[in-house]
């Protein structure tokens, strides 16, 4: 969620924003549509031409080829930016517990400190 929050990437944002609704687009399209393939070549099968029911079965083939081809190659595409996006925008804050050893005046600088940090760092 920090990635989207993050203003800099907009291009970014936009190329996954289209990419989710072609992939909800595209997934039932390509379902139907291979479906209907196949159901035409198994009536081609039974009722005519063996070589129009290869042809609709190689079809179905291309279709989800290409299908699983573009969902990967995205997938792949957008782990890859949030990966580079992850590397560079670690924000790290390093708690200290209170110890019998620190004076009480500096426990509450310590204290203040952690108060100014940012929503966006990661407590740790």
């Amino acid at each position: 969620l920090q990635w989207l929050k993050n203003p800099g990437p907009q291009r970014e944002k936009r190329t996954l924003f289209g990419d989710m609704v072609c992939f909800f687009f595209i997934t039932p399209l390509a379902t139907i549509s291979g479906w209907l393939c196949l159901r035409g070549a198994v009536d081609h099968l039974h009722f005519s031409s063996r070589l129009e029911a290869v042809g609709l079965i190689a079809l179905t083939v291309a279709l989800f080829t290409i299908y699983l081809f573009w969902t990967l190659v995205s997938f792949r595409y957008h782990c890859r930016l949030y990966n580079e996006w992850r590397q560079t925008n670690q924000r790290v804050i390093l708690l200290i517990p209170k110890s019998t050893n620190v004076p009480s005046n500096q426990q509450c600088l310590l204290g203040l400190q952690s108060l100014k940090r940012n929503s966006k760092e990661t407590v740790v």
